[in-house]
């Protein structure tokens, strides 16, 4: 039988590990890199067996692994997946393709600012829980006024000497109890109504200017932190499986859709938690059940 992974990100590759492992025959469909966010992670200190390991250097091993196994890697991007009978239809810009069954592993992409992009990985992050131990004792910025952006700033609080928490508005979107506990931290400094402009530095980060109260003022810094939110890739399955109002798609415990045979993991799915460990946790649980489910047809 044939299973198609569409996501190349940690959850994606375990999915195809497992169902390899299973002697299904296995095509994962990525549009960019293999990786996904997590190759982009900089240094990874908080995955089970590595001290310290490259996010690059991590995702690359699983694909290896993948292939080793007889992964079938598709470098196009899904355009639709549909029915098709009993079986299911996944539509690139070059052709179509049939699978017994489908796995959704397409992950999120962080919503960027638009001025960090000549520093990522060089003091601009997206996750304060990968990253932010590699600033310890340093000063460091979080930028966003949700309840992510305030629980990085305090988690952050406990690591750098100083905090600067930047928010567009003049109050919070964070829940009041967040709220609360982030003005109580003695090394965190609120910078409010203002707007993120131009990262300078040195081929690393070395200060943030915001555009503030009609003016400018310059923030010296080691690191940003962005948590302004992050957008589902589901745009492909839209019209296929259920999302919930923030675009992620909703699934049952044992991770599948709303469609019988299509099942999904990772950042693309509604959870609470979105690391790498929870990634390939979703690729085992999906992996594992879809195989039953066609074993049991």
């Amino acid at each position: 039988m044939k299973i198609a992974v569409i996501g190349g990100g940690p959850a994606g590759l375990t999915a195809a590990i497992y169902a390899l492992r299973n002697n299904f025959e296995v095509t994962l469909f990525e549009k960019a890199g293999i990786g996904g966010q997590a190759a982009i992670a900089g240094e990874v200190e908080n995955y089970p067996a590595f001290a310290k390991v490259s996010g690059f250097d991590l995702t690359c091993k699983m694909h290896e692994q993948a292939e080793n196994l007889g992964l079938v890697t598709e470098y196009e991007e899904i355009l639709s997946v549909a029915k098709d009978g009993d079986k299911f239809a996944v539509k690139t810009e070059s052709e179509s393709f049939v699978f017994d069954g489908v796995i959704l592993a397409m992950g999120a992409s962080a919503r960027q600012l638009g001025i960090e992009e000549d520093y990522l990985g060089r003091g601009v992050s997206y996750c304060a829980t990968c990253d932010g131990n590699f600033f310890k004792g340093r000063t460091v910025v979080v930028v966003g006024g949700g309840d992510t952006a305030v629980e990085d700033a305090l988690y952050l609080s406990n690591v750098a000497s100083k905090v600067y928490l930047v928010h567009r508005r003049d109050s919070f979107r964070a829940t009041p109890l967040l709220t609360e506990r982030i003005k109580r931290q003695n090394n965190v400094e609120l910078v409010l109504n203002a707007v993120p402009a131009k990262i300078e530095g040195n081929g690393v980060v070395e200060k943030l200017i915001v555009d503030i109260n009609g003016g400018k003022r310059e923030i010296a810094t080691d690191a940003v932190f962005v948590a302004v939110g992050q957008i589902p890739n589901s745009g492909c399955v839209k019209d296929f499986v259920k999302l919930d109002g923030d675009g992620y798609i909703i699934a049952d415990e044992n991770l599948q859709t709303s469609v019988k045979g299509v099942f999904v993991a990772g950042d693309v799915r509604q959870k609470a938690l979105r690391q790498i460990v929870t990634a390939t946790s979703d690729g085992a649980i999906a992996a594992t059940n879809l195989v039953m489910s066609l074993l049991n047809k």
